[in-house]
């Protein structure tokens, strides 16, 4: 019985498949042969051509072939030259005379079409209608169907979801109920482009619901994680050629909250040694408030010791721009009983400071721009004397890497701070500069002021996407009260950069030195180092 009822089945399918109808499509001039579903098929089919510029489609035959049913038509001449007239919503929203002559009425319908689509009616089309001849062209009247206008409800993260909740809903704030167009589609992929944490495996991709529109974000994990080491070469104050360096680790994203974690140690020449240790939280409590915690060391051989701790909170403005407000605890102590330049002291206060970084499209550079800047009002104790004096700290840092044409770029970078005291500063409260990542040509942390700017323009050249080469100069000054000198400054150098499978590799030869000194080829410091991430 079971096998009587396949058999049934099997001859009852190839029945209904015999009996379906087939349809085709025929271009009479071109002999173009097109299949379609059905009847009203091939009626939309032709409708299409009369409604772009085929005006004069005609029905030339049908024929009959047993299940298949052959449709011959001829679309007649492509009218792209037109009489155009516009309706009056046409008129209206594009401030376009109702009347004009076209040549390129496909180029006209797109242009129309596309104010349209900007402002959110992302299903609008053009209906065009032909109302006779003039001049030998066609007169089409032109109208707009725009259906529902369409805005941004939701966004749907795909692929790597571990994403701060903050992260999704500051993103929200920012374009959910905005009009679903190009320019906010740039705008949300542009957002993720050089982000420091999350990248998108594609651009962002579209879902049209009845009555809501969803982004989907497919994201993946960043490797944030970095090792930068540099190793310098150059004289100390004897002229003894030394070897220092710089180790920076960073870890960042480790628990999804992309929070960072920062180790750094430096040694100069002159036997200074600096460590950072640095705590990030971005997103405190799943809010836009996040927590910074740093601590710092500063030894100066068997001189001097710095310890300072700065606590900070601060609030994301935006994506790119953070403003905090700090706490600064600060003590020195002098260790060697015979270095009368320096004093014990304690520093306590607080501050606040801004944070601007725009990302950059471009592997080899760390960001596009960067603007760091704070104040600080300080109460400075020094213990032995038992004086307390309050202090005003200023501080600003910026960058940016502007693009001249081509794969020619130029570096723009300045840097100055000042502390500003009723009393004599000690020597071992300066500021202290130099070096890799500031005036180049100058030991680490050689420099010491209560004042100081520098500015910095760096030529650089892009050999494809894999590596630069440099060529900078530099020009600063510096004030030191306490040994009353207002030295001017200069640095030269070049470089090289370029990507190898463990990361960026840099080669620097820089010399610095103050105006007026002789030029000498021994002073010229050497540093190599590399950026690796993983």
């Amino acid at each position: 019985m079971k096998l009587i009822l396949k058999i049934f089945f099997i001859l009852f399918c190839v029945f209904v498949q015999a009996q379906k109808k087939h349809y085709f499509l025929i271009d009479s001039e071109t002999k173009v042969k097109k299949k379609v579903k059905d009847s009203a098929s091939a009626v939309k089919f032709l409708d299409s051509l009369a409604q772009t510029n085929y005006f004069f489609t005609q029905l030339k035959e049908v024929r009959k072939k047993g299940d298949s049913t052959e449709i011959f038509y001829d679309k007649g001449k492509n009218f792209n030259q037109t009489y155009v007239n516009l309706s009056d919503s046409i008129s209206n929203k594009t401030k376009i005379q109702k009347e004009f002559f076209t040549k390129n009425l496909d180029s006209t319908k797109r242009s129309i079409n596309k104010k349209y689509i900007d402002e959110g009616f992302a299903f609008s089309r053009i209906k065009s209608k032909y109302k006779g001849q003039k001049n030998g062209y066609p007169i089409v009247e032109l109208d707009i169907n725009k259906n529902d206008k369409r805005t941004i409800d939701n966004f749907v993260v795909k692929g790597y979801t571990s994403v701060p909740k903050r992260f999704i809903k500051n993103l929200e704030k920012e374009f959910k109920g905005k009009t679903y167009d190009d320019k906010n589609l740039i705008a949300i992929n542009k957002s993720f482009q050089s982000h420091q944490f999350v990248a998108l495996e594609r651009p962002p991709q579209t879902l049209f619901t009845k009555d809501s529109t969803n982004i989907y974000l497919f994201m993946e994990k960043k490797k944030t994680n970095s090792f930068d080491g540099v190793i310098g070469f150059g004289n100390d104050k004897t002229d003894k050629f030394t070897l220092n360096g710089t180790l920076n680790v960073n870890f960042r994203n480790i628990f999804n909250s992309f929070e960072l974690i920062n180790l750094y140690w430096q040694r100069n020449p002159d036997k200074g040694q600096t460590f950072d240790l640095q705590t990030d939280i971005p997103y405190l409590f799943k809010s836009n408030v996040g927590l910074n915690m740093k601590v710092n060391i500063f030894r100066q051989d068997s001189t001097f010791a710095n310890v300072k701790a700065l606590p900070a909170f601060y609030y994301h403005l935006n994506s790119r721009n953070k403003l905090g407000l700090r706490g600064t605890f600060e003590s020195s102590s002098i260790i060697d009983t015979l270095y009368v330049q320096g004093k014990d002291y304690n520093k306590k206060g607080i501050g606040i400071w801004f944070e601007m970084v725009e990302p950059t499209d471009i592997d080899l550079f760390l960001y596009k721009t960067k603007i760091n800047a704070g104040y600080d009002y300080l109460t400075t104790t020094y213990t032995k004397d038992n004086i307390k004096s309050p202090q005003n700290q200023f501080y600003f840092f910026g960058e940016h890497n502007y693009h001249i044409n081509g794969n020619h770029f130029l570096n723009i970078k300045a840097e100055g701070a000042m502390m500003d005291s009723k009393i004599d500063f000690s020597a071992n409260e300066l500021y202290r500069f130099g070096g890799w990542n500031s005036m180049r040509g100058f030991n680490e942390n050689s420099l010491a002021a209560d004042f100081y700017y520098y500015g910095s323009l760096e030529y650089r050249y892009l050999i494809g996407s894999q590596a630069f080469f440099d060529v900078f100069g530099q020009y600063g000054q510096l004030n030191n009260k306490s040994l009353n000198v207002k030295p001017k400054l200069y640095s030269v150098g070049l470089g090289f950069n370029f990507f190898i499978p463990i990361g960026l590799m840099s080669f620097q030869l820089s010399n610095g030195n103050e105006f007026g000194n002789p030029f000498k080829f021994n002073d010229i410091k050497i540093h190599w180092g590399i950026l690796s991430r993983f």
